[in-house]
C-alpha cells in the first residue's frame, strides 16, 4: 500500500481551505452515570447510512468531555436552529454548567434532547475510531425527530469562521 505524500501547505492553509465547506451546528449531549449532563458543540456531522441508520460526528482527543463520550452508551446529537446560536456559543465554551438554564428533555435513552431543535438523533455509541488529534464517532440511530414547524425556520450555518443562516432557493 502506498502512503500519502507530504502536504505542500501548513496548518493555517488547510484550516482556511476547510473552513470554506458550509456546515450546520450540533450539539451532542450526554449524561454520565452519576447524572451529570454535558455537552459540546460540533460541526462535523454527516450521515453514513440509512441501513442500518448511522451517524457519525468527531472530537478532539484533547477534550475534556473524551472519557465521558468515549465510554457512554448513548448520545443526542441536537441539528441547531439559527434562533439557537447562544447554545451553540454556551456549549463551544469550555468553563461553567453548559445546561444552566437550557430547557431539555430526556429523550427516551435518558440523554438530553434541546428544546428547539430543528432535528435530533438519539444514538448507541455503536464504533469510535481513532484518526488523526480526532476520534470519529459512529452512533447507530435508535431514535429521532424533526421539530413540527423545521421547513419554516432557518438552520445554523458555519463558514469560513462565521455563523450564518439560509433560506429556501427562490
Amino acid at each position: 500500500m502506498t502512503r500519502a505524500k507530504t502536504p505542500n501547505f501548513d496548518p493555517t492553509a488547510f484550516r482556511a481551505a476547510l473552513g470554506q465547506f458550509a456546515t450546520g451546528v450540533t450539539v451532542i449531549t450526554t449524561r454520565t452515570d452519576s447524572g451529570q449532563l454535558i455537552g459540546i458543540t460540533a460541526s462535523s456531522f454527516n450521515s453514513v447510512s440509512l441501513d442500518p441508520p448511522l451517524v457519525l460526528w468527531s472530537l478532539s482527543t484533547r477534550s475534556a468531555s473524551m472519557p465521558v463520550f468515549r465510554s457512554n452508551s448513548h448520545y443526542v446529537v441536537n441539528v441547531l436552529a439559527a434562533s439557537q446560536i447562544d447554545l451553540c456559543r454556551r456549549f463551544a465554551t469550555v468553563k461553567g454548567d453548559r445546561f444552566a438554564g437550557v430547557s431539555h428533555a430526556a429523550g427516551d435513552t435518558g440523554m438530553p434532547v434541546l428544546d428547539g431543535a430543528l432535528a435530533w438523533f438519539e444514538c448507541h455509541n455503536r464504533s469510535r475510531y481513532d484518526e488523526g488529534d480526532h476520534v470519529i464517532f459512529v452512533g447507530e440511530v435508535e431514535r429521532c425527530g424533526v421539530r413540527e414547524n423545521a421547513s419554516e425556520v432557518a438552520p445554523l450555518v458555519f463558514q469560513a469562521g462565521g455563523f450564518h443562516t439560509i433560506g429556501p432557493l427562490e
